[in-house]
């Protein structure tokens, strides 16, 4: 299985789906919104490159590069490039990548024998067409291979998405099916799923302000997104008598409900800069600490236009102790050729 599961998509199931880089972000705009992919048609690649029905020809000889601070010394990077083809249509072709670091190997006998290092290679083929004015589709074939020392495991993954755009282009909406696949190698003859997910999102921008307002439905293939944390139980016990209470159904039911909706807005007053501010109520729930108040589910980042070279920057608060850190390159290597 997976060395390290860092995506809170998959925080409530862990062990029970393999290969959680499938789900993380990829560049500085969908890590400082904080969804998994984004519902908006402004040709960006790094929208495109997580949401395949907004892939068409305006991302010819697009780029984007990443680079990420993750926790515990790893780190993971991606790169994209937009590319079509006169008969054969749009892609993106990239990969991402994740470098757990290296370990210090030890035999049965619990003796020091070297070290070596484990890392995840997602690669990454995409590809959409626009079905009319309004409609889209779009699919990403994501082959995985995880080498981790002497251990190889290799799964197939697709992400099938439609998405619908108005024609002023001010709102937005996707639904799709993430990490559709299974594993071919497996790491010692056990099959582990990988980490499914039916998802939809939406995003509006206000006519005559520049906010885009942003709402993602998670995890739609299950209801219960709860499980049971010893340190924030859901009753209480009366310390004189000994006598549990039961949290209420309704407040179950509203605490389980918030848990598949994320929220963000994203400030755009032009051409020059970006704000983002996103929140996720599951995040900020699994990550809570008993007594301290923190920022677990808050993510934010900006981005900056700098000529013809698009610079984000992104913070996600995924508990006290760690925010990484993403740093986004983009831009058409197509304007550098014209006069």
């Amino acid at each position: 299985m997976a060395i390290l599961a860092s995506n809170t998509a998959t925080a409530q199931i862990a062990g029970n789906t393999v290969l959680s880089a499938l789900n993380l972000a990829p560049n500085a705009r969908v890590a400082g919104i904080g969804f998994n992919y984004l519902p908006v048609a402004d040709n960006d690649i790094n929208v495109a490159f997580g949401n395949p029905s907004f892939i068409n020809v305006s991302l010819h000889n697009a780029l984007s590069i990443n680079f990420i601070n993750h926790f515990a010394g790893t780190n993971y990077g991606s790169v994209a490039y937009g590319r079509t083809f006169e008969k054969f249509g749009s892609y993106v072709f990239g990969m991402q990548y994740v470098n757990y670091g290296k370990f210090t190997r030890y035999d049965e006998a619990e003796v020091e024998d070297g070290t070596f290092h484990a890392a995840d290679y997602v690669f990454h083929i995409g590809w959409g067409r626009a079905l009319d004015s309004n409609f889209s589709i779009g699919v990403n074939f994501r082959p995985v291979l995880s080498q981790y020392d002497y251990y190889t495991a290799l799964a197939l993954s697709f992400d099938i998405a439609g998405s619908y755009v108005n024609n002023s282009k001010s709102f937005a909406s996707t639904l799709m099916a993430r990490n559709v696949g299974a594993q071919i190698v497996t790491f010692g003859g056990k099959r582990e799923r990988l980490p499914f997910e039916l998802s939809a999102a939406l995003s509006y921008k206000l006519q005559k302000a520049p906010f885009r307002f942003y709402l993602s439905a998670n995890e739609l293939q299950r209801w219960n997104l709860r499980y049971s944390d010893t340190l924030n139980p859901t009753y209480t016990v009366d310390p004189f008598t000994g006598e549990r209470t039961d949290e209420k159904a309704f407040k179950g039911f509203i605490d389980n409900l918030f848990r598949h909706f994320d929220v963000a807005v994203e400030f755009c007053p032009g051409n020059v800069f970006n704000i983002w501010l996103g929140y996720s109520y599951r995040q900020s729930k699994e990550m809570q600490t008993a007594d301290i108040t923190n920022m677990s589910g808050f993510s934010y980042g900006v981005g900056l236009r700098v000529k013809r070279i698009n610079i984000g920057y992104a913070r996600n608060n995924y508990h006290l102790g760690q925010a990484p850190n993403t740093i986004s390159v983009s831009t058409n290597l197509e304007r550098f050729f014209k006069k």
